[in-house]
């Protein structure tokens, strides 16, 4: 129904107007067009279009309002941990008060509650942070979004223009042609074979015939013929029509869910991630417990100072244990790393898709265009009576028509394979949807449609064919399917009483069957078994050559009416119906003409790009429509198999079964002659065999393969916005090579997560072994003083606060951009059941945990009385000086060793030395942490704070020994492990 918006669009013109209470497809075109002030033949201008969006909104499906920021914001706050961390609050407050209650005349006591005003700094600190990175995560998720946006066909100051699909307006003209998506309701005005898929609109499997025509009564909404929906898409033909209904105006907007009621899901990364902070969350409450424990039976609780400050101690153990702004910097990586496949061509649709892209193990891909240049060139036309060679490549129509073998110019093509030549070229260029236009700079082409078609077209150019032909003018068509490759038109003579002509095209092996007649020296006569048998022998030499070859054939109708074809139907008004549905009437006892060979050169980067992925374990499969012969040429010529590899038919595949199939697939790499449903079968097939599935895709009919796939790869210049929504990347440049480079940023983008992962957790497992081990020692490290009453905790609650965000933040995002490594393209992909943290990295975790709170721990016996190292005086500064002198050490200890921690966890088994200074971002990040920890133990208001004191020269020197130890530690390690594996590799 056309919206009663509609109505007040242009009110104040003094147009008729279609009532907001009738049907479209119950009034005539041109009253719709009027109603809505639009001419069909000319379409909104610009600024009227601009001025209805401005009205009308833009044409998309309602969405929950945007959250304002302030409540973004505090949505930072709503979190298990920072709850613990406001209890710590409470906790040091109630401390404070009770000290000031209870403190006597002349004792020194806090003026000011510190450590609260320090977790509530740091809590607005974090807060900022988490809103920052999730601001920048939106944004680059939104530009990610501009990129993949739908684009539509429309009519505008009478030229036709793609726009985004949300600039469509009421009264716009849409252009619709195969594999297009509907984007909006309309009205239609005109339609050639015109068939769109509604299944999700009203649930019909069959795609509906579409026709202009006014309907006599109501119908039902898959009854409309002659109404297109939003959300449906076009399977074949072409048609135009008027927007009647946009955005939530739209059928589809009646029924759509709105976005509000949809909760984003999580990546299966976010979920591990999720159920790694739960696990680990659990385990320090359950040390924390144990801390508590810990401190009341070895020293126990002389007051109420000592619950509060232990309690203290506890929850902030627990928050700092926890990277609670992971989420956050893994969206922003993902993030930053798509937007960087985007640079290179390779647009992600969603970041979760990062994950599936490193691990895929099989490439699916087309060859045209993708393996290839897609700058198809006819070479040769052969024809009964002989063939000639067309020189000249690309959509340039420069060239001319040679015999094969001879030097240009040496040797003139008789006059009788002229006309051959002529007749194959002409109805090439005829019954074709192919358009070549002259580019806005001088000696360049742009081509519109199927570059195959084009060729025909620059061929019949090159040659003057098209001028011979120019008297024709199409009135019918029946489109090419992949199913019947071939197409035919229906062409009248204007130079010849307006008689009619068929012209067909398509693959020979397959036109042959509809020939009863063959054109030999300007004659036509009967076609004999040899004629079939020598035109089946020259089409597998030229595929043999690596040629396509298309097979062109004609039938003179001798009538200037469909209608007066012997066999077409016609309805009781005597018009003849959708001839698409009556080719056979049509495409029978046809004169064959010849054929052409058409050449698409590979892409010279292919080849590496496959050796590349071969290297990394990845399995290149070619699947085309092309001949056999010629997919094998071609693969061969890539890599993908070797010389003399065979490729298997769509036949073969239907002749097998399931248990043939999948071992045929498990083995062979090339398929040609193939259907769409094939390359669902192939995929599934590849997906049964526990394979992570990668499918390009560009027509409508490649949707549910590239669907069904692990990765769908659309097309972004070929395609059609069908595929384009099923998938999940677009390639910009429908370049195979850039499928390759994408997974290998994904491995890239994968093993920055387990880097940074790798090092917040054995940073933050660090700090809890310190505390813990530091309270079960307490005694023997010195921290303790013997007959000592209360609790001496190793650090302050204040300081694991700031090293929680001192290293957690900048760091790990500047490991999130490391650049990669060079064996990232030499080792298998990764199974998706593989955990993202390992048992390997749970024991690297742990160890640098280990020696992390080791060289911490003896950083403060070091500069304490009693302990196992040293036996330092306590009588110069006093137990309490030198307790605060040993926290700032092992405050800066720990500090220190997590951003040596930081370089040593770019990699489980290279050495942090090889490209060490290739981050710049990693580096500036270190330099930041470093003067903020230098400003808190030299500025004297972060003293009192945070409980620190400043160092000497030589405590420096022990500090900076110390925390190394963490960077040599890890070598070792490493060492270890690299000499294991090659034990084990020679050994094999």
């Amino acid at each position: 129904m056309v919206d009663h918006q509609l109505d007040q669009s242009v009110s104040h013109t003094p147009q008729a107007q279609l009532s907001s209470d009738v049907d479209p497809s119950l009034a005539d075109a041109s009253d719709v067009a009027k109603a809505l002030h639009v001419d069909p033949a000319v379409g909104l201008s610009t600024q009227e279009a601009r001025r209805r969006k401005e009205q009308f909104g833009p044409n998309q499906l309602a969405s929950a309002p945007p959250i304002p920021k302030w409540k973004k914001f505090l949505a930072q706050f709503r979190d298990p941990l920072v709850y613990l961390l406001l209890v710590a609050t409470a906790i040091s407050l109630v401390a404070w008060f009770i000290e000031r209650a209870n403190a006597q005349p002349g004792s020194s006591t806090e003026a000011l509650p510190f450590d609260a005003i320090v977790i509530v700094m740091i809590l607005i600190v974090n807060a900022v942070l988490g809103y920052i990175q999730e601001a920048r995560a939106e944004q680059a998720v939104a530009a990610l979004a501009s990129m993949t946006a739908p684009q539509t066909s429309v009519l505008r100051d009478g030229k036709v223009m793609r726009i985004d699909t949300s600039d469509v307006v009421p009264g716009d003209i849409l252009v619709l042609g195969e594999g297009d998506s509907v984007s909006a309701d309309g009205r239609l005005i005109a339609a050639a074979s015109l068939r769109i898929a509604e299944a999700s609109l009203t649930g019909e499997s069959v795609p509906v015939a579409k026709k202009p025509d006014m309907l006599d009564s109501a119908k039902a909404l898959g009854d409309r013929t002659n109404m297109v929906f939003n959300g449906t898409s076009v399977t074949q033909g072409t048609g135009r029509a008027i927007v009647t209904g946009t955005g939530m105006d739209t059928q589809v907007g009646k029924i759509a869910d709105m976005l509000s009621q949809t909760d984003d899901e999580q990546t299966p990364l976010q979920k591990e991630m999720a159920h790694v902070s739960k696990v680990l969350g659990i385990a320090v409450c359950i040390i924390a417990v144990v801390v508590l424990a810990a401190l009341a039976f070895m020293e126990g609780f002389h007051g109420i100072d000592d619950i509060i400050e232990s309690l203290l101690l506890a929850v902030s153990l627990a928050v700092a244990a926890v990277p609670e702004g992971l989420a956050a910097i893994l969206t922003v990586v993902l993030a930053l790393g798509v937007q960087r496949m985007a640079k290179h061509h390779a647009i992600v649709k969603k970041l979760s898709s990062v994950e599936t892209l490193g691990s895929a193990s099989v490439i699916c891909s087309d060859k045209t265009g993708t393996l290839t240049r897609n700058e198809m060139t006819v070479e040769r036309v052969v024809t009964p009576s002989g063939e000639v060679q067309l020189t000249g490549t690309g959509y340039a129509p420069e060239g001319r028509m040679i015999a094969v073998g001879a030097a240009d110019g040496d040797l003139e093509v008789p006059a009788d394979i002229r006309a051959e030549v002529y007749a194959t070229l002409g109805a090439g260029a005829l019954a074709n949807d192919g358009e070549l236009r002259e580019g806005d700079k001088p000696g360049t082409w742009d081509i519109v449609g199927d570059p195959t078609e084009v060729s025909l077209i620059v061929a019949a150019r090159k040659t003057k064919t098209d001028r011979r032909f120019e008297n024709f003018q199409r009135v019918g068509e029946v489109p090419f399917t992949s199913e019947r490759k071939r197409m035919s038109i229906v062409a009248k003579d204007n130079a010849d009483s307006g008689k009619l002509t068929v012209f067909a095209k398509g693959a020979p092996d397959v036109l042959l069957g509809y020939c009863t007649r063959i054109a030999v020296g300007g004659a036509v006569r009967p076609i004999t078994e040899g004629d079939r048998q020598e035109i089946l022998h020259q089409v597998e030499r030229l595929s043999n050559e690596a040629y396509r070859t298309l097979g062109e054939a004609y039938r003179p109708l001798d009538t200037a009416s469909i209608a007066e074809v012997p066999g077409m139907v016609s309805n009781a008004a005597g018009e003849v119906m959708d001839i698409a549905d009556q080719s056979d009437a049509l495409e029978r006892d046809m004169i064959w003409t010849g054929m052409v060979g058409i050449i698409d050169p590979p892409r010279t980067e292919v080849r590496d790009s496959v050796a590349e992925a071969h290297r990394a374990g990845i399995r290149t499969v070619m699947i085309t429509g092309d001949h056999p012969l010629t997919a094998a040429r071609i693969a061969s010529d890539l890599g993908i198999i070797e010389q003399g590899g065979k490729a298997l038919t769509g036949d073969q595949l239907d002749a097998m079964s399931q248990q043939e199939f999948d071992k045929a697939t498990s083995e062979v790499s090339v398929y040609a002659r193939v259907a769409p449903e094939h390359k669902l079968k192939i995929v599934d097939s590849l997906q049964r065999q526990g394979n992570i599935v990668a499918m390009t895709g560009d027509g409508v009919n490649d949707a549910p393969a590239v669907k069904t796939a692990d990765i769908g790869v659309a097309m972004g210049i070929t395609g059609t916005e069908v595929t384009k929504e099923s998938a999940k990347m677009i390639l910009a440049d429908d370049n195979f090579s850039t499928i390759v480079a994408a997974v290998r940023e994904g491995r890239g983008i994968f093993d920055n997560i387990r880097k940074f992962l790798r090092y917040l957790l054995s940073s933050n497992v660090g700090e809890v072994f310190t505390v813990f081990f530091g309270v079960v020692l307490a005694g023997f490290l010195g921290i303790t003083q013997p007959g000592a009453a209360g609790v001496t905790v190793p650090l302050l609650a204040t300081q694991l606060l700031w090293i929680n965000l001192l290293t957690d933040a900048a760091p790990a995002l500047a490991m999130g951009v490391d650049p990669q490594t060079e064996d990232v393209m030499n080792r298998k992909p990764r199974k998706l059941t593989d955990r993202v943290i390992d048992r390997s990295m749970w024991g690297d975790i742990v160890f640098i945990g280990v020696i992390m709170a080791a060289v911490t721990l003896i950083g403060m016996d070091m500069h304490l009385s009693g302990g196992l190292f040293t036996d330092r005086s306590v009588n110069a500064i006093g137990h309490d000086a030198q307790m605060v002198e040993a926290r700032t050490m092992g405050f800066t200890i720990l500090v220190f060793a997590q951003l040596f921690n930081a370089l040593a966890s770019r990699s489980a088994r290279q050495s942090a030395f090889v490209g060490l200074f290739s981050n710049g971002w990693l580096w500036g990040a270190i330099a930041l942490s470093v003067v903020l920890q230098l400003a808190v133990i030299y500025l004297p208001f972060l003293n009192t704070a945070f409980g620190t004191t400043p160092l000497s020269g030589g405590a420096w020197l022990e500090c900076i020994g110390l925390a190394a130890i963490v960077l040599v530690a890890s070598e070792l390690r490493k060492l270890v492990l690299r000499t294991v594996e090659r034990g084990k590799k020679s050994v094999k």
